[in-house]
């Protein structure tokens, strides 16, 4: 007797239908781009440093490990911060609808998934031929002895990555509850991040962070360090300073209105914690503004 068989239709909740470009880009800490915007994705992770992404009109800092995406057709820029960064780029043409939860998105990626990452450039660097550090990229060339699948294996890696990085909005929505005990520090560090960026006003106090997240002191400070390698105290004044830089850079305020803006003491004080934090007075941090996108 034949058997019956029933094949079963596979759905695929991300499909990538195009690679644009792939960059892993390593720049010094005078590195500006000026900004774009296309008709396809992009995705932007940080490897090293500091960078500040705008999208549209909203301007965001990133730190090493963090990951971000950029929406078709939304102008974004991006130039270092006080470091020297490396960061890895991806732009692609997805229309599935699940590329909805990447709209705005922007976190700190779990360890778990950092080896998508890793296997996408390897393949990346053995399939294609991609200059060094060049942002005019338009168009990938393939290598003559690329091996065999190396496109594929590319769309397959990234595709894995977003559909893990959608479960695990997905299961922040739903439950709250994150899938190991690394997913959960890396909440707990960027909620305390989210927080300090929207108080960057106001002075803010450690004990005021635990109060809010609901950790004690001991916890959250040891936990901060070992994640980002500063205290939370030095991340919060950076927070300002990078508040500060923005004001200055937007030229509506004078150095004075500035310290009092953002809950410094005295503008005298405002000037020493800036230099110690950026190398420059506020004075020297204005005239350097001259630099133009290279």
């Amino acid at each position: 007797m034949k058997a019956t068989y029933v094949k079963t239709k596979l759905q695929s909740v991300i499909n990538v239908s195009k690679i644009v470009t792939i960059h892993y880009y390593e720049f010094n800490r005078n590195f500006v781009f000026g900004g774009e915007s296309h008709d396809f994705w992009e995705m932007v992770y940080i490897d090293k440093g500091r960078v500040e992404i705008a999208q549209d009109e909203e301007h965001i800092e990133l730190n090493q490990g963090e990951i971000v995406f950029h929406r078709p057709n939304e102008f974004h820029s991006i130039r270092a911060l006080d470091s020297s960064p490396n960061f890895f780029v991806v732009s692609f043409v997805c229309d599935s609808a699940t590329m909805r939860y990447f709209e705005k998105f922007h976190t700190v990626l779990d360890k778990t998934l950092q080896p998508f990452l890793s296997s996408i450039i390897r393949e990346a660097e053995q399939t294609y031929i991609i200059p060094k550090n060049d942002p005019s990229l338009k168009r990938l060339v393939k290598k003559e002895a690329a091996p065999l699948g190396g496109e594929q294996l590319i769309k397959t890696y990234l595709e894995q990555l977003l559909i893990l990085l959608v479960r695990g909005a997905v299961l922040k929505e739903k439950t709250g509850v994150f899938p190991s005990k690394e997913s959960m520090e890396s909440h707990i560090v960027g909620s305390v991040k989210k927080f300090l960026r929207e108080n960057a006003n106001d002075v803010v106090r450690v004990n005021d962070v635990c109060k809010k997240l609901g950790y004690s002191k001991s916890y959250l400070s040891t936990l901060f360090r070992e994640q980002s390698g500063e205290t939370l105290a030095a991340y919060a004044t950076r927070v300002k300073i990078d508040r500060a830089k923005q004001m200055i850079r937007d030229g509506n305020k004078n150095f004075t209105e500035i310290s009092d803006a953002l809950s410094f003491d005295n503008p005298q004080y405002f000037s020493r914690v800036f230099k110690r934090v950026t190398g420059m007075t506020p004075t020297e941090f204005k005239l350097s503004l001259d630099f133009k996108e290279p």
